[in-house]
């Protein structure tokens, strides 16, 4: 009788703690921006203070390097097309014949302009609020040789695709090129790679970049999105 007791209680405390987590708000912040952008600097600024500020309050930052600036005179490290292509998919979304930079778009559900800090303070409050579809576990998150190696967990059905993405908490680097040259910039929390499912669970393999060095701190960021690339759920694991 007592083991099925403690039985009923575990059930029912998994299912009181699957509840509470998927009744948490998560704010999730995607900053489009370029190294060779003269006005993504501020941006970068607001999305670093943003992550000082906001750190373990369910608020996820992530900052995609597109590549289309790169022709202008220098090449960001961090850029690839891969991410200019994601940006696409917002625009469609939104609607919008261009993509620019800095663009910042906020659980994929608003977007205006990266270095807007009036703007982002009103998102913060206003997706603070809302509470998140899906919870997401992350675990056995380990290196293995040149990748990061973890299995995930989504619980709920409110989502298209899961994105585990890489990131580095932060860089700076000596612009000698392009509209930013002779600066010295610092981008927070690069997203150094990523991967895209649509499984409820799995084991993901993450390649490390060769410009991410011993000293870099490095993290997992995953968040779901439906189909209209809505944020539904998202989590950090640090490595």
């Amino acid at each position: 009788m007592k083991k099925k007791l403690l039985i009923v209680l575990t059930l029912i405390a998994s299912i009181s703690l699957n509840a509470q987590n998927n009744s948490e708000s998560i704010v999730v912040l995607e900053l489009f921006t370029s190294q060779g952008c003269s006005s993504c600097p501020p941006a970068d600024r607001l999305l670093d203070n943003i992550r000082k500020s906001y750190e373990d309050k369910n608020v996820y930052v992530l900052s995609y390097h597109v590549d289309y600036w790169n022709r202008l005179g220098w090449k960001d490290p961090f850029s690839t097309a891969s991410y200019s292509d994601y940006q696409r998919e917002y625009a469609v979304k939104f609607n919008s014949r261009s993509i620019y930079t800095p663009q910042l778009v906020v659980n994929g559900s608003e977007h205006f302009t990266g270095s807007n800090r009036y703007k982002a303070d009103d998102a913060l409050q206003k997706y603070s609020k809302s509470k998140a579809n899906n919870a997401i576990v992350l675990h056995d998150v380990k290196i293995e040789g040149e990748a990061v190696q973890l299995n995930y967990q989504v619980e709920g059905n409110d989502f298209d695709t899961i994105t585990l993405a890489l990131v580095v908490s932060e860089r700076t680097t000596d612009v000698s090129r392009g509209e930013n040259r002779n600066r010295v910039l610092k981008n927070s929390n690069i997203v150094a790679n990523r991967r895209v499912e649509k499984e409820n669970a799995g084991k993901v393999t993450i390649k490390i970049p060769e410009w991410i060095s011993k000293n870099d701190k490095l993290s997992v960021i995953a968040y779901t999105q439906d189909s209209g690339l809505r944020t539904t759920g998202a989590t950090i694991a640090k490595i």
